[in-house]
């Protein structure tokens, strides 16, 4: 069995957004959409701070589809749409997707978007790795855990270009991997744990 998932080191995250931008790029995301954010926490706007001055602090949380072993979207899909594959990770067929948006609301993340029109990007062409299939009109679309790379062996293009090495990929049922050590380190934890929904991608302090 193969159980892909992502760990975040929360510590060593910077905010610096490469991991947005490069996901986007590669995956031929929509203008004005995001499949991977970051998020400043305790706060409502980009690159905000908590505190009082000059006591501030900040604290970045990278968010995304948390690929989930019980996923909630999974279960209110009334085509099949929404799948876990056999490598664990949660997927979208999009010839399936009739754009109920039952995913959306089901997503205690909120980590998916949708096409509310025919999809633009500003450079007027496609771009990004030929191998991510089109998203029409009509669908939810969201991170894929970069399908098309990891199919082949490589890394997430989030992984692969985070400057901090904030991100570690790998196969959680592998006891010898990586990202298994670190998941039973004892500082790794979840988001929205009382939701049941067991994510694959889990953080580090």
């Amino acid at each position: 069995m193969t159980k892909l998932a992502i760990a975040i080191n929360k510590d060593r995250c910077v905010g610096c957004q490469t991991c947005s931008v490069a996901c986007k790029m590669n995956n031929n995301v929509p203008d004005g959409m995001l499949w991977n954010r970051v998020l400043t926490e305790g706060c409502d706007v980009a690159d905000g701070a908590v505190g009082t001055y000059p006591n501030l602090s900040r604290d970045y949380l990278p968010i995304a589809c948390q690929h989930c072993e019980d996923a909630a979207c999974q279960k209110v899909c009334p085509t099949g749409a929404t799948y876990k594959d056999e490598k664990g990770r949660v997927e979208i067929n999009y010839d399936k997707c009739i754009g109920c948006r039952m995913c959306m609301a089901a997503c205690p993340y909120n980590a998916r978007v949708f096409n509310w029109d025919e999809p633009t990007r500003v450079t007027a062409a496609d771009y990004g790795d030929a191998r991510v299939p089109a998203r029409r009109k009509g669908v939810a679309e969201k991170c894929t855990l970069c399908k098309e790379r990891t199919d082949n062996g490589d890394m997430p293009m989030c992984v692969r270009v985070c400057p901090a090495h904030a991100r570690t990929f790998g196969d959680l049922d592998d006891p010898n991997s990586e990202i298994s050590q670190l998941k039973r380190n004892g500082s790794a934890h979840v988001l929205l744990e009382e939701k049941g929904t067991h994510p694959q991608v889990f953080y580090l302090h």
